[in-house]
């Protein structure tokens, strides 16, 4: 009879035993569960942390740029903010835009715009949206300036009007050649004539 009560507690013990094991080990586990929670929880929030950082990255907060070729000519500009372009990382597009292009033996050209796009390659820009060109006494206004540093070629459309001292024109596209310091006035359609105003 005592052994039976012996053994009948020590089964009870192992029971309990086994079962407070059992608790301890679940709880332990649900405690792991919940710190591997924490842990994703924050890599992702590093992760979202260093994708913002590297698209930040991309902003540029007072760009500027400058060339200058064999024969000394120099061309520098600068704008409020550049963002670089995601799908090619050659092109900047810019905002406040103002650029100076000065030529040996000649008056600098001087350029700003609303916004622009720049080719970190060759340099070439587009300006766009409240194109201020001004050189000498001229200031030729218009909404798109396609500049080539390579080719020496400034071609302005969209709203075209330069005006001097003399006199004001109206056109579609003025094309300047910076080398020459030619200028050629046209319209798109040979049936509309370039509209001109003097001032004497």
């Amino acid at each position: 009879m005592k052994i039976k009560i012996i053994l009948g507690t020590l089964m009870m013990i192992l029971i309990f035993s086994f079962l407070t094991f059992l608790y301890f080990k679940s709880d332990s586990e649900k405690k792991l569960t919940d710190n591997e929670k924490k842990v994703q929880l924050v890599e992702k929030e590093n992760i979202e942390l260093i994708e913002e950082k590297i698209e930040s990255s991309n902003i540029i907060e007072d760009v500027s740029y400058s060339a200058k070729d064999t024969k000394g000519n120099e061309y520098f500009l600068q704008a409020r903010k550049g963002t670089i372009d995601q799908n090619d990382s050659n092109f900047i597009f810019l905002t406040s835009v103002k650029a100076n292009i000065d030529l040996k033996n000649y008056k600098s050209i001087k350029i700003s715009s609303d916004f622009g796009k720049y080719n970190i390659n060759n340099y070439d820009t587009i300006f766009s949206k409240n194109v201020i060109i001004s050189y000498l006494d001229n200031k030729i206004t218009g909404d798109y300036l396609d500049f080539s540093w390579d080719k020496n070629l400034m071609l302005i459309s969209r709203d075209v009007v330069l005006k001097n001292n003399e006199s004001s024109i109206k056109a579609d596209v003025i094309e300047v050649n910076i080398k020459t310091r030619d200028i050629k006035i046209f319209m798109y359609e040979d049936s509309k004539k370039v509209n001109i105003k003097t001032f004497k």
